[in-house]
């Protein structure tokens, strides 16, 4: 009589409608992620296209606009920051960055702030218009541009001013600013055309990692191992014991008896010595738990070394948590940040999804 459970289902489908549920749980946040960066990417190559800029965009702002001169981006709220010793910056260049994490707002270490005001960006040249005055960076005249990687603050050189300075931005506009302001500066040196292509590169690549849709779990997928409380963690800690436990009892001593006492008093046994010819060889039972924080497993992969698993058994599933299309992947076997195991080790982009790569599995 088969298993099943309150509403009527066995086990098998029980499972399968578990897994199914897993995987499109875990197929949909990935997608969702991964939609969110390819309309980013998309937006900000219109934005690179149809960004021109006028003179009228300039009206009402406390700015004289030279002759061919256009207004690109205008923010209030905007801090001018200077830098108490100055070091040198890298260069300008024409890199898109990718999306980074929140940025706080903060002051790295070494830079103050000194005005707030209005941050224009024009075809020409980047001008805060503060309480105290006005300050200017000309694309022609810049030497360093950096953008810190942690909070809303770029840092500019110029060949006409010795001290290093740049603005502070609210969070949630650095971005659109730092491209924008790549923008302008590609225009001032003809390079345009060059941040389009990078944009249609990075929309390409981006493509080529889309998410596939999970394959659907059957019934007949099901392992007797979903069976158990616990299912594969379990089975494998009941065959590690099986493996231990008779190491164990075998080293051993046995309880000694009269009988067997004074027959080893009789009768001892001649000691016979033998040369050592290396080193002591570890015991079966050390061997196998050797993972290095690896599940049990009858492949012998671990964590902790060796060569890397290029043609993965076929069993490896029913001990990892492999993601959705594991066998499409022309890789090394590699486990994910979020604890799923890929068949992309050694690829572009390995656990593209899944939060980039945490450990190589070996054998």
């Amino acid at each position: 009589m088969a298993m099943t459970d309150s509403t009527g289902s066995t086990w098998r489908y029980t499972w399968a409608r578990q897994q199914n549920e897993r995987r499109r749980r875990v197929y949909r946040t990935v997608e969702r992620a991964w939609r969110r960066r390819d309309d980013e990417l998309r937006r900000l190559r219109a934005l690179a296209v149809g960004l021109r800029g006028t003179a009228a965009a300039g009206a009402g702002l406390p700015l004289a606009l030279s002759p061919g001169e256009a207004v690109l981006w205008t923010m209030p709220g905007v801090q001018l920051v200077e830098v108490r010793h100055t070091a040198v910056l890298p260069a300008p260049d024409l890199v898109v960055e990718a999306a980074s994490g929140p940025l706080r707002h903060r002051l790295p270490d070494g830079v103050r702030a000194t005005d707030a005001g209005i941050a224009v960006v024009t075809n020409r040249r980047l001008v805060l218009v503060g309480g105290r005055g006005r300050r200017e960076w000309a694309y022609g005249r810049m030497t360093g541009l950096l953008h810190d990687p942690a909070a809303p603050v770029t840092l500019i050189q110029v060949l006409d001013r010795r001290q290093t300075s740049g603005v502070l931005l609210p969070p949630g506009a650095a971005a659109e600013f730092r491209f924008v302001l790549t923008l302008a500066f590609a225009d001032a040196i003809e390079q345009r055309p060059a941040v389009l292509a990078q944009l249609d590169e990075l929309i390409a690549t981006h493509a080529e990692s889309a998410p596939f849709r999970p394959a659907i779990a059957t019934p007949a997928q099901a392992r007797f191992s979903a069976r158990v409380p616990g299912g594969r963690r379990t089975v494998a800690v009941a065959a590690a014991l099986t493996l231990v436990v008779p190491v164990v009892l075998a080293g051993s001593d046995p309880p000694v008896t009269p009988e067997v006492a004074s027959a080893a008093t009789a009768a001892p046994a001649p000691v016979v010595t033998r040369p050592r010819t290396g080193p002591p060889q570890p015991s079966p039972s050390v061997v196998r738990e050797r993972r290095c924080g690896a599940p049990a497993n009858p492949m012998g992969y671990d964590y902790c070394g060796g060569e890397p698993v290029r043609k993965p058994d076929h069993r490896v599933c029913d001990w990892f948590d492999c993601v959705p299309q594991f066998w499409a992947g022309r890789g090394y076997l590699v486990l994910c940040r979020d604890g799923a195991v890929s068949l992309t080790g050694g690829r572009p982009k390995p656990c593209a999804g899944h939060d980039g790569v945490r450990r190589t599995v070996h054998r």
